[in-house]
């Protein structure tokens, strides 16, 4: 499913490879079976606007819409497990599912982080894709609404993934919950997520406890390096997905 990779590459941390396949993205979109025309238009009204921003100014907007707190949060285990143990062992089962398609991870990106997610669901048969997206179908519809909350034209992104999956969800009562919900993004509530926070030293410090979704700087000299999964059966063959 063509889309589900659009998706992804719009929800992933803008970079200059974006912008230069913009049109691509606007192709794809137009062409896809799976979305009505007002969905259609509303994500390639995105695009469009992508294509006429500066790119420093979209990540510093990307930054701020989802990297500041967990309200919108992209990585999907966050909004059912928060940080708890729980979600490492949800990260693991995703990984173990990753492996039973062949596919096996090779990205320094958490497993649950959704263009992560949809890429790898965009790879499989459509069926399949649609019965994992319904799956997480009630998280989608709390960012879209959350998106919504916030005027960001990124809930169509939400909304194009909730009719793909067919999901039924209460929206109503969705819109209920977020709009008693106080913003997570503000500096006050991030001090005292801080101020909350256990400190654990029986944890061990694995340099992810604070996930960005910008590229590695390793990775900065090739701006096309890829999202790769390594066939389990076979490691010497290596499915590419281009960024």
């Amino acid at each position: 499913m063509q889309i589900l990779k659009v998706i992804a590459r719009l929800l992933d941390y803008p970079t200059q490879d974006l912008l230069d396949n913009a049109d691509i993205l606007v192709e794809a979109t137009a062409s896809t079976k799976y979305l009505p025309p007002e969905l259609r238009q509303q994500i390639i009204a995105l695009i469009e606007r992508h294509k006429a921003s500066d790119i420093y100014d979209l990540q510093a907007d990307y930054d701020s819409l989802f990297e500041r707190g967990r309200y919108v949060s992209l990585l999907i285990f966050e909004h059912v497990h928060g940080e708890s143990r729980d979600r490492g062992q949800a990260m693991v089962d995703l990984l173990d599912m990753y492996k039973s398609k062949g596919f096996e991870l090779d990205s320094r990106q958490m497993p649950d982080y959704t263009p992560l997610f949809l890429e790898f669901l965009s790879e499989q048969d459509e069926m399949y894709a649609r019965e994992w997206l319904a799956d997480v179908g009630h998280i989608l519809a709390l960012l879209e609404e959350r998106l919504n909350k916030r005027d960001s034209d990124f809930s169509s992104l939400f909304s194009s993934l909730l009719v793909i999956s067919g999901a039924q969800v209460d929206r109503q009562e969705i819109q209920k919950t977020v709009q008693k919900e106080a913003a997570e993004d503000t500096l006050e509530a991030i001090d005292k997520e801080w101020e909350d926070k256990e400190i654990r030293f029986d944890d061990p410090i694995d340099g992810q406890s604070c996930p960005s979704n910008r590229p590695d700087p390793a990775l900065a000299a090739n701006k096309n390096v890829p999202i790769q999964w390594h066939d389990a059966a076979d490691a010497s063959k290596a499915k590419s997905l281009q960024r």
